[in-house]
């Protein structure tokens, strides 16, 4: 059975994961949220003003009454800023399983911020709501987001075929998992 609560704040080494606020708009523009690679990526549409994060921001704001809802932004302790995202954006109670999304900001990849937010949001998943299971997936093409999944010590499950159309060709999408005994073990 789940332990649902609510989303907490999250304090890593270098990150404070906690709820969306009006004021991260601003840096959300400037970082990633009208990146169009990082929002491809991400299989999100890209925004382009403040109309449209604040719009975006309410409905992440208004869920947050929900005790199953469960996204986060990523704050970098060192300037305050909100350099990305990561939520477990599918609850399955029935089941006893989330399944993990995040995009980061590209001034910020291949530093390690993705895994540790990752690793943070597993911790919670598997302590705090009491997952069976965590799930998580990534485009064929994004190799960057393979090796987060692998260091955070996730297991390939296997791949829906074609599952993408994007610029006239088909991309598979790649899912992997790690059940709470697992976790234990890497912990």
């Amino acid at each position: 059975m789940l332990n649902c609560q609510g989303i907490q704040s999250i304090e890593t080494e270098r990150l404070i994961l906690r709820k969306f606020a009006y004021s991260d708009a601003f840096d959300m523009l400037k970082y990633w949220i009208n990146d169009p690679l990082v929002q491809f990526m991400y299989s999100e549409p890209i925004y382009v003003n403040n109309q449209e994060v604040r719009a975006l921001l309410d409905q992440y704001m208004s869920s947050y009454e929900k005790i199953d809802y469960y996204r986060w932004a990523i704050i970098l302790k060192e300037t305050n800023e909100c350099i990305g995202q990561v939520a477990f954006f599918l609850v399955d109670s029935k089941n006893h399983f989330g399944e993990i999304e995040y995009c980061i900001s590209r001034t910020f990849q291949k530093k390690g911020l993705a895994t540790e937010a990752t690793k943070a949001v597993m911790k919670f998943g598997f302590e705090n709501v009491n997952f069976h299971k965590v799930q998580i997936c990534h485009k064929e093409n994004n190799i960057a987001s393979q090796k987060v999944i692998e260091k955070c010590g996730f297991k390939y499950e296997g791949t829906l075929r074609d599952f993408f159309y994007h610029d006239g060709k088909y991309l598979d999408r790649l899912y992997y998992s790690l059940l709470k005994e697992e976790w234990s073990l890497l912990c």
